[in-house]
């Protein structure tokens, strides 16, 4: 894909219906532009680029040792270039000619639609068959890797079933598509080497979602954005699980021996709303977050966390190094669940805590509270790292450092951050600190860093949330950035 365009803009049929049900057509666009935008933004980067440059240091002779190099790496070397700059290299010298051919070429959308083309209203529903033989082409060639996102309008155009013909998929990142139904689907379809699947604002149903985990057999991450109409996650063979903008929705973890991640970077949800995250054992998993009192359940085997839950073998995860939670720190009963949920992890080095502000503060617990809240195991044993993030300087927060700084002999850094433009000055922002400096802090050898952060809350970037940091498994830590003002 390449960069963003806007939507098609709405057929007079779906622009009439809008009107006939008291809705502005110009205010949806908009709204459709900004979720496009969203899913631009977490689809994965084109693996070529024309923008980039080449640059050589040329030998004193005339020796064309390029062109002396193996096919094999000469073919790299083409299946990475534009597919235009591909076909171009058949000038260069005869090694060379037929080599654009027979190497796996990189097809990007931008590359080939000019700027009045791209800006075209064509309806894709105007052509149903068009899309099945697409794909079809895409599957006699053997494609590894597609990117495939609508431009609406219409939303949620119908994926055709020849999509399960490309058993070849390593990677498949899908946008603004509604899913086939796979109950008439013959049980021998699969994608077999399917590994990276990405659903953005996808309409799909649980059992179609379940059909197409059970039949990836080699799929180790799974990135969701925007879950619509599916209920339910199970997962039972990945490594890497993601969803921003989770909206009414069960993930249960069962028996998964090689789960490593569990990012929900966010939650769409309203008061109503019922999310479940259910945790069986899972004995690799090591990085779990951002669980969020205000919308989750959280239970661990058969025993749903409360506040008065006590730790027991049965309700810990001891694999979890890096926890992130979100916590209302302003609601009383988000804070008392806080303790009940570190007991669930005895092994977190790494925390991350995000303080949510409400405009409805139900209460501020003190520093007594967390001391009647008992021994937590992680707190006393293990915490090396914590950042704060959201840091308003309010009372409840600054009972839940203090308690945090007296009970944390491993902790070597706590990291507070507060959004841009919360307090006055930096003298202000130190000054909300004082009280932590009168406690007896558990660590001889603790720093603590007070930063402002770079943007005013409500208001971070969708780089904060990141399919691509939450999947490379050679960050160690995703949670732990800070954008600084």
């Amino acid at each position: 894909m390449g960069s963003p365009a806007p939507p098609v803009p709405m057929d007079r049929v779906t622009e009439a219906l809008f009107r006939v049900r008291g809705q502005d057509p110009q205010d949806l666009e908009a709204l459709v532009g900004r979720i496009l935008g969203y899913i631009h933004f977490v689809l994965p980067d084109p693996p070529v680029s024309r923008r980039a440059t080449l640059r050589a240091c040329l030998p004193n002779d005339d020796v064309d040792r390029v062109s002396a190099l193996p096919y094999a790496l000469l073919r790299n070397i083409v299946s990475r270039l534009p597919d235009k700059d591909a076909a171009r290299t058949a000038v260069l010298a005869t090694r060379w000619r037929g080599l654009w051919r027979s190497a796996p070429l990189v097809l990007v959308d931008s590359h080939f639609l000019t700027p009045a083309a791209a800006s075209g209203a064509r309806y894709m529903d105007e052509f149903p068959s068009l899309l099945a033989r697409w794909l079809q082409t895409l599957a006699v060639k053997g494609v590894q890797d597609l990117v495939l996102v609508n431009r609406p309008f219409p939303l949620a155009l119908d994926l055709p079933v020849a999509l399960f013909s490309m058993p070849a998929l390593t990677r498949l990142y899908l946008g603004f598509f509604k899913f086939p139904d796979t109950a008439g689907l013959p049980r021998t379809v699969s994608f077999p080497n399917l590994r990276e699947l990405g659903l953005c604002t996808v309409v799909i149903f649980s059992p179609d979602m379940d059909f197409v985990l059970a039949r990836s057999p080699a799929l180790e991450i799974l990135c969701i954005q925007a879950n619509l109409f599916t209920e339910r996650l199970r997962i039972v063979s990945l490594r890497c699980v993601q969803v921003i903008a989770a909206t009414d929705l069960d993930i249960l973890v069962a028996y998964v021996p090689h789960l490593e991640r569990l990012i929900v970077w966010s939650v769409l949800a309203n008061k109503s709303s019922s999310l479940r995250i259910k945790i069986a054992p899972a004995p690799a998993l090591s990085i779990l977050g951002y669980l969020e009192p205000e919308f989750y359940t959280l239970e661990v085997g058969n025993t749903v966390i409360k506040a008065e839950t006590r730790a027991s073998p049965t309700t810990m995860v001891p694999t979890v190094k890096i926890l992130g939670l979100k916590v209302r720190f302003g609601i009383c009963n988000d804070v008392k669940l806080l303790p009940a949920f570190l007991r669930c992890f005895p092994a977190v080095e790494r925390l991350h805590i995000e303080s949510k502000k409400t405009a409805e503060p139900t209460g501020k617990l003190n520093l007594e509270f967390w001391k009647d809240a008992g021994a937590i195991e992680c707190v006393q044993s293990h915490i090396k790292l914590m950042i704060f993030h959201n840091f308003h300087g309010d009372q409840s927060e600054l009972s839940f450092l203090h308690f945090i700084l007296e009970n944390a002999p491993m902790l070597t850094k706590l990291v507070i951050v507060y959004p841009k433009r919360t307090f006055t000055s930096v003298t202000e922002a130190n000054s909300k600190l004082e009280p932590l400096f009168a406690a007896k802090w558990a660590s001889t050898c603790c720093s603590l860093l007070l930063s402002e952060g770079a943007y005013a809350e409500g208001k971070e970037p969708l780089e904060l949330q990141s399919f691509k940091r939450g999947s490379n498994f050679s960050v160690r830590d995703p949670f732990a950035f800070i954008v600084r003002a």
